[in-house]
């Protein structure tokens, strides 16, 4: 499946909120920071001069605009986090987020449970804590990360707030201003906001069924090299990916951490959905294979629930005391009640007996999506994901998610353009539908409403054409598999 870009004849798929800088209809004082006392009086689009300096000009939208550092000005809003005012109307079918299915827990037990943490142990639940994290959950992770054969110690686990804010201060410690991160081709937007706030070039490697292609990953190490290049970091998601949908083959881990071990690049390996596989035991973690040449990311998220915020990261010793550093001076410690909730949730409730439940209530969802697919959007393909969240939609040739997404909306559907997924630009032929979070009922007739707007495009494009010449991206998304 190669990933292009098109128009569809409708309505660019920009939001309401993007609002022009420097626009006339905006107060010239509006967002004004505050002025000390004493201060001459801030000039139109212009922030306060500090006694001595140039004028630095603001805009009318933002009179601090010209003051914020550098790398502030790479960060946009997630396209997935801009949908959710609207995906989460009751009347629209979401295919966007990746929300797990929260009803699943016994709410009950979960309740009863907290209420007996503040009883018997809230005065540590509500004080501050250490910054690597609880001694007793860090001993708890490791019975967790065991199951995708990590041995470990609990010296080497930090705590976070979610695995995003691990995926942060891992890219904070290592990354400076040009360095380069590859990542995959599509990879997870959360990860490539990261790297865009830290100044980071990104560069795509593709992937097919089988995961990310090390005849691949090697080409393109000895090319950034041959470019007087330095590439820090190998960013990877090998189970269940998000968005693809693939998976990361046992036959290739091996050789794709050799290759960035030889080549001096740390692998940062982001693992959510691991334990959410629909069949068979889980695949070994890229860290099992060499513990010193990998990162790896862990989150309570997907497999209990993400209002908790609890994450880690596990990692070789000396970049470990780099992280928890990093960490302190960021939030000082992680929520201590979030740590001491999900430890006193895996000391007393059968969590790998919800694990399960939770795989198949997503088994049953994922087999609703594909058949949908197969049904109503036959001119369409895609993968069919063996865990996880997600499936990697390519559309029928000359149609573009970005473009056609308005539309999807009014039809009361919603999901999220594959451009979410890259850095460079592709991703125009693709979209990602999750079916984590509606019922079979729902998914199917969120699929129909997609399969209407999807056939109207089509009906547009062959009446008017594309209105340019398609161009196809050089690099290779997913193989996809048909039903």
């Amino acid at each position: 499946m190669s990933a292009g870009s098109g128009t569809a004849g409708t309505a660019s798929a920009g939001t309401a909120s993007a609002v022009a800088a420097g626009s006339e209809d905006v107060p010239a004082r509006e967002a004004a920071g505050p002025v000390p006392e004493g201060s001459a009086p801030v000039r139109e689009g212009s922030a306060p001069v500090p006694e001595g300096s140039a004028p630095v000009r603001g805009t009318r939208l933002d009179p601090w605009f010209a003051n914020y550092a550098e790398r502030t000005h790479g960060m946009k809003s997630s396209e997935i986090r801009a949908l959710f005012a609207v995906a989460n109307r009751p009347e629209v079918v979401s295919l966007a987020g990746g929300m797990p299915f929260l009803a699943g827990l016994p709410m009950e037990t979960i309740a009863d449970v907290t209420r007996k943490l503040l009883i018997e142990r809230g005065a540590a639940a509500l004080q501050y804590g250490s910054g690597q994290g609880d001694e007793g959950l860090r001993e708890q992770i490791l019975e967790v990360m065991a199951l995708e054969g990590i041995s470990a110690h609990s010296d080497d686990v930090v705590v976070t707030t979610g695995s995003q804010q691990a995926l942060d201060l891992v890219t904070r410690i290592f990354v400076d201003p040009g360095d380069v991160v590859v990542v995959e081709a599509p990879s997870y937007v959360g990860a490539l906001g990261v790297f865009r706030a830290y100044q980071a070039d990104v560069v795509h490697v593709p992937m097919d069924a089988d995961g990310l292609i090390p005849e691949a990953l090697e080409a393109t190490f000895v090319r950034l090299r041959s470019e007087g290049r330095k590439v820090k970091l190998l960013y990877t998601v090998p189970n269940f990916h998000n968005p693809a949908g693939v998976s990361l083959s046992a036959e290739r881990r091996p050789r794709i951490v050799e290759i960035a071990k030889r080549h001096g690049v740390l692998v940062l390996e982001d693992n959510p959905y691991g334990l959410l596989g629909f069949d068979g035991d889980p695949l070994p973690a890229l860290h099992s294979l060499d513990p010193d040449a990998v990162v790896y990311l862990g989150s309570f998220s997907k497999t209990f629930a993400p209002g908790y915020r609890v994450g880690w990261a596990l990692a070789p010793h000396a970049v470990r005391e780099r992280l928890v550093l990093a960490s302190e001076s960021a939030i000082l410690c992680p929520s201590m009640m979030s740590q001491l909730s999900v430890s006193t949730y895996l000391q007393t409730c059968d969590w790998r007996a919800q694990i399960k439940s939770y795989r198949e209530v997503y088994r049953e969802r994922r087999d609703a999506m594909i058949a949908s697919l197969g049904e109503h959007l036959p001119a369409a393909s895609w993968t069919v994901p063996a865990g996880g969240f997600y499936t990697w939609v390519q559309l029928p040739d000359g149609l573009d998610a970005q473009a056609m997404l308005p539309r999807a909306v009014t039809e009361l559907v919603a999901y999220v353009p594959g451009t979410a997924f890259y850095a460079d630009g592709q991703g125009h032929d693709h979209m990602r539908l999750s079916f984590c979070y509606p019922t079979p009922a729902r998914i199917h007739e969120g699929v129909r409403r997609l399969a209407n707007v999807v056939n109207g495009e089509l009906d547009l494009v062959q009446m008017f054409g594309t209105g340019h010449d398609r161009v196809i991206a050089g690099t290779q998304a997913p193989a996809p598999n048909q039903t």
